[in-house]
């Protein structure tokens, strides 16, 4: 209880506050022995061989995230969780499937960033499968082939189930775990893609872009801040919605608008015509007078 009296309370308008991070358990990290000293300005203590984060960072680390994804989720961006680690599997499907977001929790398939048109073809290969199932042609093959396809399908499955919907490559990515998931973590840095991460006291904050210092084995804890991040995720599908919605009006505006030049445009040319009828009209009167 020390530890918690010596923590800032929650300031204003922040998601959370230490108090209910600690009662997560999101600032048990590892071993002492276990730590990295890169994390040092994330750490409040060592306490009986176990390093304890410093939740008022956890908490900054946070805002920044959500502010940071808000954004770009905002600007048509989408955001992959990644969490294949058993604690995270069912944390990470859930979240991502509540904002309609991509996610892998089963295996991480090497090269699905560096290398995206190889799994694209492979995941169309695999929806080729799924339409020969569901229209009966899968039965009617020879047995052994529909068993070859069928095997090849659960592999698939594995490695898809959560990226049916995909058409190009994320525009950041959410991890649970940066060890676990260090060759999606290095594909994501090679390409250029933001990472959010859950970072423990034996990992290195410096390989991703917004780290966020939590337990990483806890799937309370992982649950607590996924549902954070999820806040800001959400705010940002409701702005990109909201400037769908403006677009959809300033364009119904411009096709009004366009219709305005073509009536001026008709009603100049007509006064021109009554002018040139009159002076001609006008010619003619004077001609006869003469």
């Amino acid at each position: 209880m020390r530890v918690v009296r010596s923590l800032a309370k929650r300031r204003k308008n922040m998601r959370t506050s230490p108090q209910e991070l600690f009662e997560a358990g999101v600032h048990i990290g590892h071993q002492r022995k276990r730590w990295n000293p890169k994390n040092h300005q994330y750490i409040f203590d060592h306490r009986n061989g176990i390093t304890i984060i410093n939740l008022v960072k956890t908490c900054d680390q946070i805002e920044k995230a959500c502010e940071v994804v808000k954004n770009i989720v905002a600007g048509g961006g989408d955001v992959w969780f990644v969490g294949t680690k058993k604690q995270a599997q069912d944390v990470t499907k859930e979240g991502a499937t509540s904002v309609d977001m991509p996610f892998c929790i089963s295996r991480w398939l090497g090269g699905t960033l560096t290398n995206f048109q190889t799994i694209e073809r492979s995941l169309n290969k695999y929806k080729k499968f799924l339409t020969l199932e569901e229209s009966g042609e899968l039965a009617k093959m020879h047995k052994k082939e529909a068993a070859v396809i069928r095997r090849k399908m659960n592999r698939m499955h594995n490695s898809f189930e959560g990226l049916m919907q995909i058409e190009e490559p994320p525009a950041a990515l959410f991890i649970a775990d940066v060890m676990h998931e260090h060759i999606a973590v290095a594909e994501a840095k090679k390409v250029g893609i933001p990472v959010f991460a859950i970072v423990d006291t034996n990992s290195d904050p410096s390989l991703v872009d917004y780290p966020i210092m939590c337990n990483d084995d806890s799937t309370k804890a992982i649950r607590m801040i996924l549902g954070l991040f999820l806040e800001g995720v959400q705010e940002g599908i409701t702005i990109r919605g909201e400037r769908k919605s403006s677009r959809k009006k300033l364009l119904s505006t411009d096709d009004m608008i366009k219709i305005v030049p073509e009536v001026a445009m008709s009603k100049e040319i007509i006064d021109e015509i009554s002018t040139n009828l009159s002076a001609e009209t006008l010619a003619v009167d004077n001609e006869n007078t003469n």
